[in-house]
């Protein structure tokens, strides 16, 4: 069931191909920006590279995230998905992987370009697609829980951003100093470990708020 929920998702987000080109557009005008502003300075580069790249994806991810169950709710498939043999936290997972396979994904392959980009080597570059295959997801799931609590308001966008962001801040200080890490060759370890909790915190926890803010939408 969930497999065919996944499957629908994707789908449904093919067909809306724009929508989704435009947080990777974002994500490498910033990348680009910052690397064309600052210089041919590759320590300088070096240095800001993990809190450009993180806070790109960061702002992209909101960007993808408003749409998550916009759409099922002005066409009346909201309520249909809770009428499902499933439980609705199941559907909520299924929406969140469907999501970030489409939005999230992109971002991970495209992190070794800005690194390259902003002059990170290898071993950092590394890191900082590893965090992001964590981050992003854990944005995906926090994300989902804004989405729902405004998803009947017409202009939640705003107020998605603000529910979101203050959430994120501990996931981008740790991912930007386990990058930070890498470039002065100190030992990550520990970081990756915080990021990993605040992903199984965020996958465990956030499906089953998203689910009762649904339903209280929903009635």
């Amino acid at each position: 069931m969930m497999g065919g929920i996944i499957g629908r998702e994707l789908r449904l987000a093919a067909r809306h191909g724009a929508e989704l080109l435009n947080p990777l557009g974002f994500f490498l005008v910033v990348i680009v920006l910052f690397a064309l502003g600052i210089g041919p300075e590759p320590h300088l580069l070096a240095r800001i590279a993990p809190g450009v790249v993180w806070v790109a994806a960061l702002l992209s991810s909101l960007l993808a995230m408003d749409r998550l169950f916009r759409d099922d709710w002005r066409d009346g498939a909201l309520e249909q998905l809770m009428l499902l043999p499933v439980p609705l936290w199941q559907v909520v997972i299924a929406k969140v992987t469907a999501h970030w396979v489409a939005t999230g994904l992109p971002l991970v392959v495209l992190s070794p370009l800005a690194a390259l980009l902003l002059g990170l080597d290898g071993h950092a570059a590394l890191t900082l697609t590893l965090t992001l295959l964590l981050g992003t997801p854990t944005l995906s799931f926090l994300g989902a829980l804004g989405a729902a609590l405004t998803v009947s308001l017409r202009r939640g966008g705003m107020l998605l951003s603000l529910i979101i962001l203050p959430l994120a801040v501990p996931l981008l200080i740790f991912s930007t100093a386990a990058v930070d890490a890498a470039v002065m060759q100190l030992p990550t370890g520990g970081f990756f470990a915080l990021c990993g909790a605040f992903f199984t915190a965020s996958a465990t926890l956030t499906p089953f708020a998203t689910a009762a803010a649904l339903r209280i939408v929903i009635q």
